[in-house]
């Protein structure tokens, strides 16, 4: 199905991507090799097992295909042989970065709904195949996760997960909820960057 290639493209791309965004934090960090490998893994997988382990869904995917494996060594080799051509294209890696937190979004949720799950929980499993593996990368590297910042980010893989399930419920071809889904999502990504839109703090520095 075309739906099924444009959506896998994407999983591609977003798993080297991230890969190569887990080996940059690595190397900032100064994390030999073998560290900067194993933190392109985790930032590039960790939200699809977690995700696949919650759903029953085992083996997880990645373990499924050679294909994740070859993408991820490709990321962390590109980044490790290639670094300051890697950070001069630091935009054109947070493209990348925002398709992929869309098109996990729809293959998490997707995934969801395909197994029963009520819709509530499918919106949190398509976050979760978004953003834990950033997660992971921030934690083990000792880094704030960009989730817990004020920056817009789960919010816009939760406001795209919604509007699938809207279209999805109105019986929209699955190619559109796809396609409108990931758009919207790299939409608020890019707006909420550009202008500098942020969530609110629930505390009050002046008050403190």
């Amino acid at each position: 199905m075309p739906s099924f290639d444009l959506i896998l493209l994407f999983d591609y791309l977003g798993t080297m991507v991230f890969a190569i965004s887990g080996t940059l934090t690595a190397g900032q960090k100064k994390l030999d090799i073998f560290g900067a490998t194993f933190i392109g893994f985790v930032t590039a997988i960790g939200g699809g097992t977690v995700r696949d382990i919650m759903l029953g869904n085992l083996p997880v995917s990645w373990i499924q295909t050679n294909a994740y494996f070859f993408l991820i060594i490709a990321g962390v080799l590109i980044t490790i042989i290639f670094k300051k051509a890697v950070l001069k294209l630091r935009n054109t890696l947070f493209l990348f970065d925002t398709i992929g937190i869309g098109v996990f979004t729809v293959i998490g949720l997707e995934k969801a709904l395909a197994f029963g799950i009520s819709a509530p929980i499918a919106v949190i499993m398509g976050l979760s195949s978004a953003v834990v593996g950033g997660i992971i990368r921030d934690t083990l590297t000792n880094e704030v996760p960009v989730l817990f910042h004020k920056e817009i980010y789960a919010t816009a893989c939760i406001s795209g997960a919604i509007i699938y399930l809207i279209l999805f419920y109105l019986t929209v071809p699955v190619v559109i909820c796809q396609l409108v889904t990931v758009v919207t999502i790299i939409g608020i990504r890019i707006w909420a960057v550009k202008y500098n839109v942020v969530m609110p703090s629930i505390w009050n520095k002046d008050k403190e």
